[in-house]
């Protein structure tokens, strides 16, 4: 009888999908995130080197910031000398400067200033800040709130923000984010890009609605509610809860938690197109590691409940940990750069991305959180 009520429980579990898994280790979280990022510096060690694709771009742009948001994420949990190197002589290489200079709003010129002032953290020195120092001042001394037109720009430039407003004590950062926020939650598009009703955003003002995926679906990409998500998780992480935001920042990140949560694969990952799994489904790391650090950053700091998130979390990297990442440390199942779910295809196993550097950054986000899981 004991035998039969178990089978009985064990087929049950099995038919539901909800077995849990086996939280993987300290050690074998960093042994995935050491071995991937080895794999990028061996590939990639000239860190001045412009980057060609359908174009010659410096290496001070988005996508290696993103990059090098992750390298320091990894040097927090393992200080190693090589890593403070790489990221102090790429910051070294472009002069702790931007892409189009100190007069430049576009967010995604400005996103490598999240390492520069990590690197001013660990060694303080004028030179460090100098110039992000210059372009903040414009930016907030100017009445224009409509910079960051697509989502992605809130994971950029919100962290800048937050990391200066409290490196100077100074609130007129964390005042002048939450204006540019708003706007772009609120009145980009024909009524902002973030939909209440379903808990996520869209990636511009070319997806509000009318626009529908080929199944009518509203078009929700994974990687640019995933960008919104980390920008969430990056800002309250640092800032004083009695700031201007906080408590919309908090109260956005439990929404999306929820909206997230519903639309993860069996499998671990989360679809390219969150609610369309027939336009461009199929695995995704980026999303995926994004939600996890999101999530994982939510159960370590208590805003999640564990019994709740810890298998969610689990599940997702262990997918990552298992099917993306190769022997030799190669990521797979990375889209490349786009803006929705048809861009960056084909997403598979062995298919090399336009950019190999930020599909890294967020795998090393989301392990540098499942490594802190108690």
């Amino acid at each position: 009888m004991k035998k039969i009520t178990l089978l009985l429980f064990l087929f049950a579990f099995a038919a539901t999908g909800t077995f849990a898994q086996e939280k993987p280790n300290r050690q074998e979280v960093l042994e995935k995130m050491v071995l991937a990022n080895d794999y990028f510096m061996k590939k990639f060690p000239d860190v001045g080197m412009k980057l060609v694709t359908n174009a010659v771009r410096p290496s001070n742009i988005w996508t290696r910031g993103v990059y090098y948001e992750g390298l320091m994420a990894l040097h927090q949990i393992l200080p190693k000398q090589e890593y403070y190197k790489y990221a102090y002589d790429w910051s070294e290489f472009h002069n702790w400067g931007m892409r189009n200079g100190n007069t430049t709003r576009n967010a995604d010129d400005q996103c490598c200033a999240q390492t520069y002032i990590d690197l001013y953290n660990l060694e303080p020195g004028p030179a460090k800040l100098k110039n992000i120092k210059i372009n903040m001042e414009m930016v907030i001394n100017t009445p224009q709130n409509d910079d960051w037109w697509w989502i992605d720009a809130l994971q950029m430039a919100m962290p800048i923000y937050a990391k200066l407003g409290v490196l100077y004590d100074d609130d007129r950062y964390f005042e002048k984010m939450y204006d540019i926020y708003m706007y772009t939650k609120t009145q980009h598009g024909d009524n902002g890009l973030y939909n209440p009703e379903d808990g996520l955003w869209w990636r511009d003002a070319d997806f509000d609605p009318p626009y529908t995926t080929p199944s009518g679906e509203d078009c929700y990409w994974a990687r640019g509610n995933g960008w919104v998500y980390a920008a969430m998780v990056r800002v309250l992480d640092i800032m004083p809860k009695d700031a201007t935001g906080y408590d919309e920042y908090l109260n956005m990140f439990l929404e999306m938690t929820s909206a997230i949560k519903e639309v993860q694969r069996k499998d671990g990952f989360w679809n390219v197109s969150m609610h369309d799994p027939k336009h461009f489904g199929g695995k995704e790391t980026t999303g995926t590691a994004l939600f996890t650090y999101g999530m994982a950053w939510g159960i370590n700091n208590n805003i999640l409940p564990k019994a709740e998130f810890l298998p969610i979390v689990t599940k997702a990297w262990n997918a990552m940990a298992e099917e993306s990442v190769h022997k030799d440390g190669f990521l797979g199942y990375v889209q490349g750069t786009g803006k929705e779910p048809k861009d960056g295809q084909p997403v598979t196993y062995k298919s090399v991305p336009d950019f190999e550097d930020y599909g890294l950054g967020c795998f090393l986000l989301a392990g540098s959180e499942m490594y802190k899981l108690k």
